[in-house]
C-alpha cells in the first residue's frame, strides 16, 4: 500500500472518530444510509471497474504512451479532454484509473485533463441541464470548463 493510500484511510477515519465525537447519531444514520445505498452502487462500479480493467489489459504501455504521453502533445490533452467530458464514471474510479495510466507512460499534463473534464462536464447529464438550466447556461458552463480543463492540464505540465 504506497503513502497517498495510507494517508486517505487515515484521514477518513479520522473524519468518521470526529463526526462520533460530534454527534453520535447523525454520524449513526449516515452510516446506515451509506450502508442501505451501497448495494445499489456496487454492481456499477464493478461494471466499470471491470471495463476499465479489460481495456487496460488490451493498451500496452506503448499504445498509452504514444497517444497520451508527453511526445502527443496536445492531441493527448485533447484526447483525455474529450473522454472525460464523455465518460460517466465515479471519481473513487477516475483517480485509480488515472494511477494507472500515469503508470503506463501518460504524462501528467494528460491525466490533469482528463480528470477536470470528468469532474467538470457532463455530456451525459447535458440534456438534464439544459431542461434545469436552459440551453444557454448549460453549453456556456461546458464549454468554458472544457477550455479550463486544458489550461488546467498545461499549467499542471509545467508546474509538475
Amino acid at each position: 500500500m504506497n503513502n497517498t493510500t495510507v494517508f486517505i484511510n487515515l484521514f477518513a477515519v479520522a473524519g468518521l472518530i470526529i463526526s462520533l465525537l460530534l454527534d453520535k447519531q447523525k454520524t449513526d444514520q449516515a452510516l446506515k444510509m451509506a450502508l442501505k445505498s451501497f448495494p445499489k452502487i456496487l454492481p456499477q462500479v464493478l461494471l466499470i471497474i471491470l471495463l476499465i480493467g479489460m481495456l487496460m489489459s488490451f493498451l500496452t504501455s506503448t499504445v498509452i504512451s504514444n497517444l497520451l504521453g508527453k511526445q502527443s502533445g496536445i492531441f493527448g490533452i485533447l484526447l483525455t479532454a474529450l473522454l472525460g467530458a464523455v465518460m460517466h464514471i465515479p471519481s473513487i474510479v477516475a483517480f485509480p484509473l488515472a494511477a494507472s495510466l500515469l503508470e503506463k507512460g501518460a504524462s501528467v499534463m494528460a491525466i490533469a485533463t482528463f480528470i477536470t473534464t470528468l469532474t467538470m462536464i457532463g455530456i451525459v447529464t447535458l440534456p438534464l441541464e439544459i431542461k434545469e438550466l436552459g440551453k444557454k447556461f448549460a453549453f456556456w458552463r461546458n464549454g468554458l470548463s472544457f477550455i479550463l480543463a486544458i489550461l488546467v492540464g498545461l499549467l499542471m505540465g509545467v508546474v509538475l
